[in-house]
């Protein structure tokens, strides 16, 4: 039995003539907007406030930014209008006994390395022999 798959899921449906069911609402609502602020305002102060409202409307139903709607970009800006931003680094403590074991360096395969391990007193014991050697050739 076939089916056939979907394609095209990207794209919203055109519902009223043209255009899409968000576009619609923008479009319908920036003009109902503009129409009341022109109505209760004077025409000095709701012709501008309405002109500025129906050319945020258009730029919501059809400008697109980087192929991204208007909408991300205005939600985008403010967020970062009403967020902090003072960034303070904190270093933080290493965590000790967490989920995370601790690294231990793994040689490739096919390949050997010869890592010296040296103990405490070993290490003592070789700086103390520096130590000695730099004072008697001192003298």
């Amino acid at each position: 039995m076939q089916f056939r798959t979907p394609q095209f899921i990207d794209i919203e449906d055109k519902i009223f003539g043209p255009f899409t069911f968000k576009q619609f609402i923008y479009m319908l609502g920036s003009a109902f907007m503009a129409y009341i602020a022109f109505k209760l305002l004077p025409i000095i102060i709701g012709g501008p406030l309405g002109a500025g409202i129906v050319v945020l409307g258009l730029a919501l139903a059809f400008y697109r930014v980087n192929n991204r709607p208007f909408i991300t970009i205005l939600q985008a800006w403010a967020r970062y209008q009403i967020a902090s931003k003072l960034y303070i680094w904190h270093k933080a403590p290493p965590k000790r006994g967490g989920v995370m074991p601790a690294r231990t360096p793994v040689a490739p395969t096919g390949t050997t390395v010869g890592v010296p391990t040296l103990s405490d007193t070993h290490l003592k014991d070789m700086s103390w022999s520096l130590d000695v050697l730099d004072a008697t050739k001192n003298q």
